[in-house]
This record gives C-alpha cells, sequence and structure tokens, in this order.
C-alpha cells in the first residue's frame, strides 16, 4: 500500500515529561504538530495545554488507521519502548525520525535498528541536545579560532544516593550508562572528537544493586583530533559532571555544562565567558531548541 506525504506534518510520539519540553518549542516554530500518546489522562492535559491534534491509544493503533506519512517524526517514549516503536515507525515507511537519546534500552538492541534503518533508507538521528547548548557551541568557535585542541578531560560521575531511590524501569537503571552518562560523554567527543585509541578500565562490578555491572571507571586515549584525552568517574564517591578543554592558549570548563568557563595562558583566574546568549537555553530545556529546528530545516 502507498501512502501520501503530508509535508508539513510533524509526529511527536510519546505523551510524557519530553513531549512536554518538545511542544513549546514545536509550536514556537509554527509547526503542524500531532501528539501520538498512549495515556487519555496525558492526551487530555496536552490537548487543553497546547491547543494540538493529540491521539490517545498508542502508535499501533494510530498506524492501523493508515495515516499520511508525515515529514518528521520526533520519538519521545520511555526508554524501555525507544527501539520497538522505532522500528514499527520505520516499517511504517518514515524516513526523517529524531529518536530522544540513548535511542534504545539495551546496547545490543541498536543493530537491529541500524540494520533496519539501512534496508529502509531512513535517517536516524539522536538527540544528544547538549551539542545545542549555547556554552558549548561557543567552545566550538573558541577551539577553532585557537587553531584546535591539545588535550581534554571530563568527569561523568552520577550521584547513587539519589538514582538509587528513583522509581524507573529495570532496563533504565541497569543501563544508566547508556542512558543518562553518555549524555556528558557524547558532548566531550563531539567537541574533542571521537576516540581513536583508548585504555579503559573499570570496576565495583556487583557492589550498587541499582547498577550491577560496574561503578568506578577510568580511562585515557588519543581522538581522532589528535588531541590527548582522559576521563574517570566514581558513582559511589562525591562528583558532578565536568568538562575541560585546552588549546595553546585557553582552558575551557564546563562546571555546571550549562555554562562556559574560560583561564586564558598565563593567569590562574577563571572567569565566565562573556557575550554568550543563553536566552533560548533559559527559555526552554538547554539545547533542545536548536537541535528541533536544526531537525526540521
Amino acid at each position: 500500500m502507498k501512502f501520501k506525504m503530508s509535508n508539513s506534518k510533524v509526529w511527536l510520539v510519546g505523551a510524557g515529561v519530553m513531549a512536554l519540553d518538545y511542544l513549546p518549542i514545536l509550536k514556537d516554530l509554527n509547526s503542524d504538530v500531532v501528539v501520538i500518546g498512549r495515556g487519555e489522562e496525558n492526551c487530555n492535559k496536552i490537548r487543553e495545554q497546547f491547543s494540538c491534534e493529540t491521539i490517545a491509544g498508542g502508535l499501533t493503533n494510530f498506524l492501523a488507521s493508515n495515516p499520511e506519512l508525515p515529514s518528521k517524526v520526533i520519538v519521545a517514549v520511555g526508554i524501555e519502548a525507544l527501539k520497538d516503536t522505532t522500528m514499527e515507525l520505520l516499517n511504517y515507511g518514515i524516513t526523517q525520525i529524531l529518536l530522544e537519546k540513548p535511542g534504545v534500552g539495551y546496547p545490543s538492541e541498536i543493530y537491529e535498528m541500524s540494520a533496519l534503518a539501512k534496508e529502509k533508507g531512513a535517517e536516524v538521528l539522536l538527540a544528544y541536545n547538549r551539542r545545542f547548548y549555547a556554552s558549548v557551541l561557543k567552545a566550538k568557535e573558541i577551539i577553532e579560532e585557537d587553531g584546535g585542541l591539545s588535550s581534554f578531560n571530563f568527569e561523568f560521575t552520577e550521584w547513587s544516593h539519589i538514582i538509587k531511590t528513583l522509581k524507573k524501569e529495570e532496563a533504565e537503571h541497569q543501563n544508566w550508562f547508556l542512558g543518562n552518562s553518555t549524555h556528558i560523554i557524547d558532548t566531550a567527543f563531539y567537541l574533542g572528537g571521537v576516540p581513536d585509541q583508548l585504555a579503559a578500565f573499570v570496576s565495583g562490578e556487583g557492589e550498587m544493586d541499582w547498577h550491577k555491572a560496574s561503578s568506578n571507571y577510568s580511562g585515557a586515549g588519543i581522538s581522532t583530533k589528535k588531541a590527548l584525552f582522559s576521563y574517570q568517574a566514581n558513582w559511589q564517591a562525591p562528583g558532578r559532571w565536568v568538562m575541560e578543554f585546552l588549546t595553546k592558549k585557553n582552558r575551557l570548563v564546563f562546571k555546571p555544562i550549562e555554562k562556559l568557563q574560560i583561564q586564558v595562558l598565563g593567569s590562574v583566574a577563571v572567569n565566565e565567558v562573556e557575550g554568550i546568549d543563553y536566552t533560548l537555553d533559559e527559555k526552554y530545556k538547554p539545547g533542545l531548541f536548536l537541535q528541533t529546528k536544526c531537525f526540521l530545516e
């Protein structure tokens, strides 16, 4: 069966917390959005708040009505449903998908999804919105002006004392590194280059019930941009997300990630970089507006 393409329609699959972050942006970008959710309660809230077309009952029931293909689809369901939802969309004929991070509940699921996307000639983009932070975009500009990186380091410590109390699906807890830590790891390697050589070490296997694989991480290597890098994280000790990028002129410090600080050569002072417009990151979920705009355009 062939379907007509509706060039202006954007489907937003999911009616939970993440969908509520996308909707103000889609509205301000004048998108013709259709929200596809499961529960009637969440869908009713969205109808009342955003006055957009909202369909309850889940994606499978919606697709059974043979709707016209949209131009774009944003998948913002829970982590346990990311893979199956995306596979269903690919099989229906969707070719442009923005998939909420981390894309799958378990690492092994990415291979099946990737193979199907390739078979269907589809583009599935993982929504790592921190690439679009105003702080990150400014750092990228400074690094280029300075002639590139010499080295970088980052920490992705997670707050185990809080995370273990959260009511999450088993897949989300046991794959927390994939589902949460990769947010900061992706940002670090986005700016510094992905690993070309890497020596990685882990310990703490079985020491935490909520994340049995490991709890203590360290590693070092050389990136594809010829920058030396190192990282560490200890989920059973105090810490936070931190990134530092070093050029021959400056040390760029992300602490917190949303703001950019700088230490210039010859000085010990670390000051906030002036002239960064944080308006979009303050009005919307940080990074999400430019990420969504980039995807739609």
